[in-house]
């Protein structure tokens, strides 16, 4: 009856986590960059005004954040150029493949009218901007969250010191801290595994004579902070050059998996395992959570699913009750929580 209840239970919590995405997901947003500038906050405020040490860094995180984004737009740019530039060579493809499907007893002309059509195209631009709409509130909320939750983390320690369940304090107090040092370590990770994916890229392009190959590292660093859909494109786009690049739909496709090899061996087998062994977690289950986490909060939740993960496993084994969850899923150096 207990197992039942337990499961129950589960399923109500993951219903429940899937439907307030809009109110938990920015949340999670937000207390994860807390943990990552709280120290750079902790310092500054050390020797400036409590208001002006927030500012200070709210700005250079809000700043970083640009910079990131402007990389991969400065790369698309860079190549979006050399791709409008070959508008007449793709018109050449698209015309050869309208014909060959033609030959085939496929009517291209009829399926198009059929599905892109203005209907289509109102119904995607409604799409396109709902999404920048929900995106952008989604950061504006999680930057509100990010000022007030800086501003009250030291009240917030000092509270749970406070609480008359020293168990619960303790739990309270040394996950937090452990959980805040395993986000910096898993974002030092995927920095790490960016680069190398990016290097790979660029070193990839150069070799095959692709053009734009240090733009193209710079773009797949940047995307690859994004698991699974952020390497699609960084892959896909470098295919769409190749083809005006070689003679031969072989090199074509060659270039495609290639790319994809460097994505796979990077993201699928090396990363999760520096991951685990770093941070104390399964690689299985850090796979797990990304598609778990992506399949409830969408794009999102490819990101923040082993961070959230993280901060499960350690509150847990910081917890006499729940320690044997840490010591089920964790990696072979999870640490064991200290006695009193």
């Amino acid at each position: 009856m207990k197992i039942t209840t337990g499961i129950i239970a589960a399923v109500l919590v993951i219903a429940a986590v899937a439907q307030a995405r809009s109110v938990l997901a920015p949340l999670a947003a937000a207390l994860f960059i807390i943990a990552i500038v709280w120290p750079v906050q902790q310092r500054l405020q050390s020797w400036l005004p409590k208001l002006l040490a927030l500012a200070v860094t709210v700005v250079v995180t809000t700043a970083t954040c640009v910079a990131f984004a402007s990389l991969a737009a400065w790369g698309f740019g860079r190549v979006g150029r050399s791709l409008i530039t070959d508008a007449a060579r793709y018109q050449a493809f698209y015309d050869a493949a309208v014909i060959w499907l033609d030959g085939h007893g496929v009517s291209f002309a009829g399926l198009w009218a059929e599905h892109f059509n203005v209907g289509w195209l109102l119904r995607t631009t409604q799409y396109v901007t709902g999404r920048v709409n929900t995106t952008l509130s989604f950061w504006l909320v999680a930057l509100v969250y990010v000022v007030l939750g800086l501003l009250e983390v030291e009240d917030a320690g000092r509270r749970i010191q406070r609480l008359e369940n020293r168990t619960a304090a303790r739990v309270l107090l040394k996950g937090s801290k452990a959980t805040a040092a395993k986000f910096r370590k898993y974002m030092l990770v995927r920095t790490q595994m960016s680069a190398v994916t990016g290097l790979l890229v660029g070193l990839f392009a150069a070799v095959t004579g692709l053009p734009f190959a240090f733009e193209w590292g710079v773009i797949a660093f940047v995307l690859n902070y994004i698991p699974f859909v952020g390497p699609f494109i960084a892959t896909l786009f470098p295919t769409l050059l190749a083809m005006t690049q070689f003679e031969s739909w072989p090199a074509v496709f060659g270039v495609f998996a290639c790319l994809n090899v460097i994505q796979f061996v990077v993201g699928s087998y090396i990363e999760p395992r520096v991951a685990g062994s770093t941070l104390s977690i399964s690689p299985f289950l850090v796979l797990f959570a990304i598609f778990f986490w992506s399949s409830l909060w969408g794009l999102f939740g490819t990101f923040i699913g082993v961070p959230i993960t993280l901060a499960i496993l350690t509150f847990c084994a910081e917890s006499p009750s729940a320690a044997w969850i840490a010591d089920l899923f964790g990696g072979s150096h999870q640490d064991k929580p200290e006695t009193s």
